[in-house]
């Protein structure tokens, strides 16, 4: 693939905002002057460590060690090659990119062919709800009350009768057949090669940025001999166990929301039906059960960092409705969200609730829910003659494996408080049972979080442990050698370009602190976007990693003048910290040489020469 040039990937950086990409993903908040933060989407974790700084275009997780720039954000979170990241970007914006070998080159790497062929299937299925053939799909949707404005909203479309319409439309764009059977677009029989998607009508499924990765699509009509729904199979780009329907609309809302809420629905016609009413954090699965995966999608789209954000499922008052919802209680990996489970009247789902009673009986779900545990509880006992002696017992038998599989040490004591209500029985009793059905279940299994190294890059690679702030020695020295770098890295660009050279001129006492201020120093243009990212990027192993969280750590300052002013300050110490130093050497070689020698004239006039620089710092 050509070379993109080197200017452009520089400037298709320094136009982007990385907060912007990195908050399609992960839903981040303020965490001091120039620095935002949220879970690292990088590994699993209960505490935001994940953070963000848009001025210095850099990202760090303090709990895993992941850095980088926006370009290597892209290229972790989405599998792409560096060229497909800035060129991604650069469509973004709208920058017209060149390469080495002269103009502009069009996209030809995998994965970017399957997002264009993707979005090229989705244009040509909505062009076709418009035909005639269509009509029994905008009859589907108008029986269940959606109109033109919102098939359009969710970009529903129509895949043809025929075998090969979106066949013959994508490679006369230039799409060869391999790339549309890769992208799940296309199969292989005997007929050869023909259309996935055939007489259905069609719902493009987005990651969470936007970028259509799939397809659903509903069985329309009697002769069409395969499963209702049929759901494009997993791809290089698509992955139905990290997929949720509708989260690119959601996820603004979902972010935003006080409390932060996701209702977890079934289905495509559900997401719909719940935007549509009101309920605008509405997703769905696709074609999967929901599961741990989803979970982490959904921890850092809410920023599940404590118990005030809510889960609400409205999955089926069914036994398999039941186990999907509360699989979410019993992950290792589960929300810290409070988790519920709203029932419509007559087990209604979204779609026919809204068709049936209107949007407020919808948005009237939320006023229903109840909490998960209580909910499943319910359930169990419903099998049960609670009037009898013999139907307490089995009811006990039966709910308490539920009650057992809470894992929170403060919930399970409540819940068999509402068990042993529920069956008019003593505490002691329930208790009991439960903890016979912990021991039986699997509380003994080890978990299943997945481990992360606790740094990256050649230190980690080679085994040295790389150093970190905390490692660092407490000392009155220390804190103002790492201020001076974490301001001179933050704020660099906004201070006297002579001061901070001059700052940064002679070695700081930590050896490690040290390794950082030569690349600091040697940065050719402190003014220039990204050169703190470059300028740690440069610092030698086991260091860079302390390089990122002096670049990443908020810096004590009530807001960006401060900081600036704090910075400006801080580099003046060191000036006169050298000063004093270089004194105090000084003082001591005219001890030892004649005071009426050349090198004594000269050690007097550089003393002189000190005091008056350190004199004009004073009053500066």
């Amino acid at each position: 693939m050509p070379r993109i040039r080197q200017a452009d990937v520089d400037e298709v950086k320094s136009r982007t905002n990385i907060a912007d990409i990195v908050g399609e993903r992960v839903a981040l908040k303020s965490a001091g002057v120039g620095s935002l933060k949220g879970l690292c989407p990088f590994h699993d974790e209960k505490s935001p460590s994940f953070h963000v700084r848009p001025q210095v275009g850099y990202y760090h997780c303090f709990g895993c060690g992941e850095s980088g720039d926006v370009y290597s954000f892209l290229r972790e979170m989405d599998h792409v090659s560096f060229t497909e990241a800035v060129e991604r970007l650069a469509g973004r914006i709208g920058y017209t990119l060149h390469y080495e070998d002269g103009g502009a080159a069009p996209e030809t790497s995998g994965r970017s062919r399957l997002y264009a062929a993707n979005t090229a299937a989705a244009e040509f299925f909505r062009s076709q709800l418009l035909s005639a053939d269509a009509e029994a799909g905008r009859r589907f949707l108008g029986e269940r009350g959606f109109d033109a404005g919102a098939a359009a909203h969710f970009g529903v479309g129509f895949a043809p009768r025929g075998w090969d319409g979106m066949l013959k439309a994508l490679t006369a764009q230039g799409f060869t057949r391999e790339e549309l059977s890769t992208a799940g677009l296309v199969s292989t029989g005997q007929r050869g090669v023909y259309d996935r998607f055939r007489g259905r009508l069609v719902w493009p499924i987005r990651d969470v940025s936007g970028q259509t990765i799939g397809f659903g699509a509903r069985k329309l009509f009697d002769d069409d001999q395969g499963p209702k729904y049929l759901n494009t199979p997993e791809t290089p780009i698509y992955k139905k166990a990290q997929v949720l329907y509708g989260l690119d609309l959601a996820k603004r809302d979902i972010s935003r929301g006080d409390p932060r809420r996701v209702v977890v629905v079934e289905g495509y016609t559900d997401v719909m039906a719940c935007h549509l009413a009101g309920l605008t954090t509405a997703v769905a699965t696709c074609g999967t059960a929901f599961g741990a995966e989803h979970i982490k999608v959904l921890r850092r789209v809410m920023g599940d960092d404590n118990a005030s954000g809510e889960v609400v499922f409205t999955f089926d008052g069914d036994e398999a409705g039941q186990k999907a919802a509360l699989r979410a209680f019993t992950e290792d990996d589960r929300f810290n969200a409070q988790t519920f489970v709203a029932v419509a009247p007559d087990s209604l789902d979204p779609c026919d609730l809204r068709l049936q009673r209107g949007d407020a009986a919808v948005r009237g779900l939320m006023d229903a829910k109840v909490p998960m545990f209580e909910f499943a509880i319910d359930r169990k006992l419903a099998g049960f003659d609670l009037a009898t002696v013999e139907g307490r017992v089995g009811a006990l038998r039966a709910a308490a494996p539920i009650v057992a599989e809470i894992r929170d040490r403060l919930l399970r004591p409540g819940y068999e408080r509402v068990l042993a209500r529920r069956l008019g029985m003593d505490p002691t009793e329930v208790h009991t049972e439960v903890e016979r059905s912990a021991r039986g279940g699997s509380q003994s299994a080890p978990s299943r979080r997945e481990t992360v190294p606790s740094g990256g890059g050649e230190g980690a690679a080679s085994g040295i442990a790389p150093v970190t702030l905390a490692s660092l020695p407490r000392s009155a020295d220390v804190a103002v050698e790492r201020d001076a770098l974490m301001g001179a890295l933050q704020y660099g660009h906004q201070i006297d370009q002579p001061l901070l050279s001059r700052a940064l001129g002679a070695p700081l006492r930590t050896p490690a602190l040290d390794a950082v201020r030569e690349a600091v120093a040697a940065a050719a243009d402190r003014t220039r976007a990204g050169w703190a990212t470059d300028a740690v990027n440069s610092v030698r192993e086991p260091y860079r990693t302390l390089a990122g969280e002096l670049l990443m750590m908020p810096f004590p300052a009530r807001n960006e003048e401060g900081a600036v002013a704090s910075t400006t300050d801080l580099a003046r110490r060191l000036i006169m910290r050298q000063l004093e130093s270089e004194k105090q050497e000084l003082l001591g070689a005219v001890q030892r040489v004649p005071a009426d020698s050349d090198g004594g004239r000269a050690l007097r006039m550089r003393l002189r020469d000190i005091d008056i620089e350190r004199q004009r710092f004073v009053e500066s």
